[in-house]
């Protein structure tokens, strides 16, 4: 697609993409780079209890359908939002383990940035962790990426901002004391010690969306998804660190 191949202008080039974790104090590096000291290792060492454990009506596991995660689960959180035949739209990591809770497990869905849900998300990307991101472009993608894309660079709220002025523009700057990375999902679910949690990439969006004082979206908005979607394809080849740790 014509789009999946290009470069726009103002875009950082392929080259020239950093990580967040790249503008991390050595100390912040070290805590995510050690699985003993990593708080997102937590979550994903419950994760690894929810996919064995039987649930729902049909008393069924993730590893019943799915198998060992090692093994399945590797490289898909790298291939996400991905395009549902039968929504006909994009749905992103969390939203497919709440499709698969309620058509396979017949359970009931986990809410949004729930400790079980964050749990089996850190788990499945886990399972990524150093594999290149490589979400799928094509034909009944491209017009979400495009919408994706259009949000990034748009202005909007009562500071009249964009996404791109910051991430694009101004990424190494210092902001409010902290330095502004690329703005690449790399790690998501992250460990932010400013939330002192996990938290999705939607929290973080929604979290922006609160510091230009714009509208804000409901977890799962088709907006979010669009946008989670442009930022995985902006991302394409860099490298998975899932559960990251930010300031």
């Amino acid at each position: 697609m014509v789009l999946a191949g290009a470069t726009f202008a103002g875009e950082i080039p392929r080259a020239e993409r950093r990580s967040g974790y790249d503008f991390m104090s050595r100390e912040t590096r070290a805590m995510q780079d050690d699985d003993t000291v990593n708080p997102g290792m937590l979550a994903v060492l419950e994760g690894g209890t929810l996919w064995a454990r039987k649930t729902g009506a049909a008393g069924r596991a993730c590893a019943d359908c799915h198998g060992d995660a090692s093994a399945g689960m590797k490289g898909v959180a790298a291939r996400y939002p991905a395009f549902d035949a039968a929504l006909k739209r994009p749905v992103n990591l969390e939203q497919r383990i709440n499709l698969c809770r309620v058509d396979r497990q017949r359970a009931p869905p986990l809410a949004y940035e729930s400790r079980e849900l964050l749990a089996l998300t850190a788990y499945v990307g886990r399972q990524s962790r150093g594999l290149p991101i490589d979400v799928v472009v094509d034909a009944r993608t491209q017009p979400f990426l495009e919408n994706g894309r259009a949000a990034f660079y748009r202005r909007q709220g009562q500071l009249n901002l964009a996404c791109s002025q910051c991430h694009d523009d101004n990424w190494g700057r210092r902001l409010a004391g902290n330095a502004i990375p690329q703005a690449h999902p790399t790690g998501y679910p992250v460990y932010r010690l400013e939330w002192q949690s996990l938290g999705s990439l939607q929290r973080r969006l929604r979290n922006c969306l609160v510091g230009i004082r714009a509208e804000g979206y409901e977890y799962g908005a088709p907006e979010l998804v669009e946008l989670e979607l442009f930022l995985m394809w902006r991302a394409r080849g860099m490298t998975m660190e899932t559960p990251g740790v930010r300031p």
